[in-house]
């Protein structure tokens, strides 16, 4: 049956295990979440080289599954049988190896435990095998979080780990790092490395042990645009252009997307007060004075101009479109184009 990332984590550390689990979807982070905890959990380390079973999806077939799925554990309550990658498995999508998953679906062994890490796609639930999976597994379906949600998400994740961030922090972060969540929770532990009184990260200690700039990032960039300040916004271009892996270009691109993109909704708001845009974009309050300085400086007729620049050099950095130009040049064109 269909669940959640936190209900299943909450099940498996309340010791609630089930049969079979099918983690499948786009968002890795949170597929790999739940593989992680049983992986380490489920099988004592004593028996682990007994009665755990890592497989994957290109190595294997699902008979092979199916038959280690079967084998009773040794000395052990339990044991685990883990599908890495199991995108990969040739036959799951065949009849032969549909049927007999199918079958083991029916009747699985009450003690293994197996889990399919299905990863950037999804199993086709029009198919029977789809259907069942989707019926008598736990069955999470990981979708990646839109940029609007990555805030709530990291003061969420924080809090799990026993600390807090303060809003401004974790929208620097979410604006300044995308929506990677691996990278994301990487850079917070890195953070945290550096903590020993301390229990709330700030945005100083974002800028400080993760490196961000504190004059020079895409933060600082939208502020630029969004206050129409050209010489703020062409220093930070250079520092970028300067300092490309920390910067780069893609990142950059989207990040300026989703800004002005959300400029367009928000002129189309009847109500453009600060509580307004701060309520219909779902972004911290102190991030809406942004949007609300920006529209005064763009109209819709420039906005809608604008998000097609910035789709024509995004099609350009991925060679979509020839340009003569190198990564450094197109990014200052569009800076250009977006300030006149």
């Amino acid at each position: 049956m269909a669940a959640d990332v936190d209900s299943i984590l909450n099940d498996l550390k309340n010791n609630k295990y089930s049969p079979i689990y099918f983690l499948q979807g786009e968002e890795p982070f949170f597929i790999d979440q739940v593989s992680d905890y049983i992986e380490k959990n489920v099988v004592d380390e004593a028996s682990k080289g007994f009665n755990q079973i890592i497989m994957y999806g290109k190595d294997v077939s699902v008979n092979e599954v199916v038959n280690n799925a079967r084998r009773f554990p040794m000395m052990s309550d339990r044991q685990l049988v883990l599908i890495k990658e199991a995108q990969n498995i040739k036959d799951l999508n065949k009849e032969s190896g549909s049927k007999l998953l199918s079958d083991y679906l029916n009747n699985p062994l009450p003690s293994t435990i197996l889990v399919f890490c299905y990863k950037y796609k999804k199993i086709d639930q029009r198919k029977s095998i789809g259907k069942d999976l989707a019926k008598k597994t736990v069955f999470l379906d990981a979708k990646k979080l839109y940029d609007n949600q990555i805030p709530d998400w990291i003061k969420k994740y924080v809090a799990g780990i026993g600390f807090k961030i303060t809003d401004e922090g974790a929208y620097l972060l979410s604006n300044c790092i995308g929506n990677n969540l691996e990278r994301i929770s990487n850079e917070i532990r890195k953070v945290l490395i550096n903590f020993k009184e301390e229990k709330e990260i700030t945005r100083d200690h974002v800028h400080k042990y993760i490196g961000i700039s504190k004059e020079f990032n895409v933060f600082e960039l939208t502020k630029a645009l969004a206050f129409r300040n050209p010489v703020k916004a062409i220093s930070i271009v250079n520092y970028f252009a300067a300092n490309p892996r920390e910067n780069p270009i893609v990142m950059v691109l989207a990040i300026l997307y989703s800004f002005f993109a959300r400029l367009l909704v928000v002129q189309s708001l009847a109500d453009k007060s600060e509580k307004s845009i701060s309520a219909k974009l779902k972004i911290p309050f102190f991030a809406a004075k942004e949007y609300s300085h920006a529209i005064k400086s763009y109209d819709n007729a420039k906005l809608e101009s604008i998000v097609s620049d910035l789709r024509n050099a995004d099609m350009q950095i991925k060679g979509i479109n020839v340009s003569s130009l190198n990564e450094e040049q197109i990014l200052k064109e569009l800076i250009f184009r977006i300030l006149h």
